[in-house]
């Protein structure tokens, strides 16, 4: 295949923010985590697939396979389809109420925003 450019689980963005490793990060539709720190305008690599821990709702209980999103105003998760919450991926653990974090596989992209 010539047209072959690369597998696309590691994706190279500028930082609109400053990141650090770990962190959660959305470039336009683009959504991964940070594999190292980065100042604004930096590049920064992101990890657009996989399973993770992240920072999630603490007063939320996640079960296994629940969708889960992003809210926008916050970069928190949730497992609540909220208006302008994102599909971001599924829980692939239980996560208690409360927790700061949870287990996600993520999509890799940013699913269209809950509208209602």
């Amino acid at each position: 295949m010539k047209n072959y450019v690369q597998p696309g689980d590691m994706i190279t963005v500028i930082a609109t923010a400053a990141v650090a490793s770990g962190d959660l990060v959305r470039s336009g539709s683009i959504l991964g985590v940070a594999a190292t720190d980065a100042a604004i305008g930096e590049e920064v690599e992101l990890k657009t697939t996989g399973v993770f821990d992240l920072a999630k709702t603490s007063a939320q209980a996640w079960t296994v396979g629940a969708p889960i999103y992003a809210i926008a105003a916050s970069s928190l998760l949730t497992n609540v389809p909220g208006t302008g919450n994102y599909l971001v991926g599924v829980a692939m653990a239980a996560a208690a109420n409360p927790s700061a974090t949870g287990r996600v596989r993520l999509n890799g992209t940013l699913g269209l925003a809950v509208t209602a």
